[in-house]
């Protein structure tokens, strides 16, 4: 009876070393995971089309915009509705401002976020009526997730179609267009345009971090794996 009882002790206690090890393992193998996660998103993340397309070719209004479509450079064509003051903006060399942001009706139903440029230049192009066509042509950028500001009248916080839902009932595309250049059917509307952020993962941490954790999660596993043995050793 007793050395079944000590068979019985010896098989779990393996048993609950191998359920350790394979848990580090484990752990291991999703650390690794992460890691190739992380360093295609910011393939995604920063690799920029230089392909014009036609911005409905790519999303469609009250959906998440695709991984496939952020960054694409695109065109829409609508009149503005609305505008507004976006403040405390960075632009891709780090400079914080504020933004004049418009919001354009596309056909009957639908409408998007435009960055036109910088607020301090919003009186430009005074003879730009609201009933008037523009042809937009810009970057598909994702909403932004953080407040830049407090939502005001003319004011918004951030980035962000969901800040705007309570003005419309248009289908409103997810993201924005950071426009690059806009147009009437009689001239181009010249302005300084403002660059893009330096766009982020949404995958926390850093690539070499990630790699480093599998290697101390593979290391523990080997050490659960070794205790019993070195404790045999040791054992008198």
């Amino acid at each position: 009876m007793t050395q079944q009882s000590n068979f019985l002790t010896k098989a779990l206690q393996a048993i609950s070393v191998l359920l350790i090890a394979a848990t580090f393992v484990g752990l291991g193998i999703w650390q690794l995971q992460r890691a190739a996660d992380l360093k295609n998103s910011l393939k995604v993340a920063t690799t920029i089309d230089s392909t014009v397309v036609p911005l409905e070719s790519v999303t469609a209004p009250r959906e998440a915009i695709p991984a496939t479509a952020l960054n694409k450079n695109v065109t829409a064509t609508g009149h503005y509705i609305a505008n507004f003051r976006a403040p405390n903006q960075i632009d891709g060399a780090g400079k914080q401002s504020d933004w004049e942001v418009a919001l354009l009706q596309i056909g009957t139903n639908s409408a998007i976020l435009v960055v036109r440029g910088l607020w301090s230049e919003r009186l430009l192009n005074p003879d730009i009526q609201q009933s008037m066509n523009i042809d937009v042509t810009g970057l598909l950028v994702a909403s932004q997730y953080g407040d830049r500001a407090e939502n005001a009248p003319g004011v918004i916080s951030r980035l962000d179609s969901a800040v705007v839902t309570s003005i419309t009932d248009l289908d409103l595309y997810d993201g924005y267009i950071l426009a690059t250049s806009e147009a009437t059917r009689d001239q181009k509307l010249e302005r300084t345009r403002v660059t893009p952020e330096k766009l982020q993962s949404k995958i926390p941490g850093f690539y070499w971090q990630h790699l480093s954790y599998v290697v101390i999660w593979w290391l523990m596993a080997g050490v659960v794996l070794y205790l019993p043995f070195y404790r045999r050793r040791v054992t008198p």
